[in-house]
């Protein structure tokens, strides 16, 4: 049985991503693990990753839109809440999942080595492909909005 000993690094933001790219099956493992639960506990589905801006998209329309009046330079103002919820969705998700993705993966931590960036790493690159999937709905918002123009 061998034995690995890690030491500390004297930079504090020393990555090493070839190690990373060492265990990039451990990563993609990581990564298509959270896209299966997260697709598999909810009902809707993907849709969820559409219908969760959506539905912020809606109260900002009404909340900022229409009581506030803030102007949105000619574009209808439901698109542009909704192009500008994407992104901060992903960043939520994104900041949150990276987060908790250490304690909740303590045991698999403590028994096992591979670089350690790679847990919230995963947690980051999950959810994008709920940005993808509501990244489409976005694309089909702006060309019906340009028909109409």
């Amino acid at each position: 049985m061998s034995t690995i000993l890690i030491h500390s690094r004297k930079s504090l933001f020393h990555l090493d991503l070839r190690a990373v790219w060492a265990y990039r099956e451990l990563l993609f493992f990581l990564i298509w693990r959270d896209v299966k639960v997260r697709y598999k506990q909810t009902v809707i589905g993907s849709a969820w990753a559409i219908l969760q801006p959506f539905l912020s998209m809606v109260i900002f329309t009404i909340v900022v839109g229409n009581f506030a009046k803030i102007p949105s330079d000619g574009l209808p103002y439901p698109i542009f809440a909704y192009t500008a919820l994407l992104p901060w969705t992903y960043f939520a998700q994104a900041i949150g999942r990276s987060s908790g993705s250490l304690v909740g993966s303590a045991n698999l931590i403590t028994k096992v080595y591979f670089p350690r960036l790679i847990i919230p790493l995963s947690g980051v690159v999950a959810p994008l492909v709920d940005f993808a999937v509501a990244l489409r709905s976005i694309l089909a918002l702006f060309h019906a909005s340009c028909l109409r123009l």
